[in-house]
């Protein structure tokens, strides 16, 4: 399920099936249109993600946990009826999964614009990186739960970084 840059020349925008773009689980898919450019869809479906939290950053902490529970479920099928429907079993342009990854990172950090760019470089890290077990799972597990669950544990790891980081005051002088 690797990203696979083949898979963005095989199905250019333009050429998606007729009608893609008229429904709203694709669009969410592709994170409103972020997932659409050409270099990094990745990264600027994280960049939306950013521009969404500054809002969810002052939900409590339990209602925050739901948002991002509630989105990686409906994920599961946005995502996999995007990629069925597209027949690519994880198009780099699908990009709901980056905003629920970063929302879970962001579970663990505190408030404020800082601390909300620490989250991005640290979830694009772990979501490059891909160490095991995300890797393991970006290969073996498919469908829609597979899309959303290597993001999901990239968070993770990115957000038990950004806790350390915001316990240990490593970051203060900034």
């Amino acid at each position: 399920m690797s990203q696979d840059v083949e898979a963005v020349k095989a199905i250019p925008p333009r050429h998606f099936p007729l009608g893609f773009w008229h429904n709203p689980i694709h669009f969410l898919a592709f994170g409103f249109g972020s997932g659409l450019v050409p270099r990094g869809p990745g990264t600027a479906g994280t960049l939306v993600a950013v521009f969404l939290f500054w809002w969810l950053q002052y939900l409590p902490f339990v209602s925050l946990l739901l948002v991002v529970a509630l989105a990686f479920v409906a994920g599961v099928g946005i995502c996999g009826l995007a990629s069925k429907r597209l027949g690519v079993e994880d198009h780099p342009g699908i990009v709901w999964d980056e905003f629920v990854g970063y929302w879970l990172t962001m579970c663990f950090a505190p408030p404020g614009l800082f601390w909300m760019l620490v989250g991005f470089v640290l979830f694009r890290f772990f979501d490059i990186l891909k160490p095991w077990p995300i890797s393991w799972i970006d290969r073996r597990v498919s469908g829609g739960l597979g899309i959303m669950l290597d993001d999901l544990l990239a968070g993770v790891y990115a957000g038990l970084v950004v806790l350390a980081l915001a316990v240990s005051g490593a970051l203060d002088s900034f």
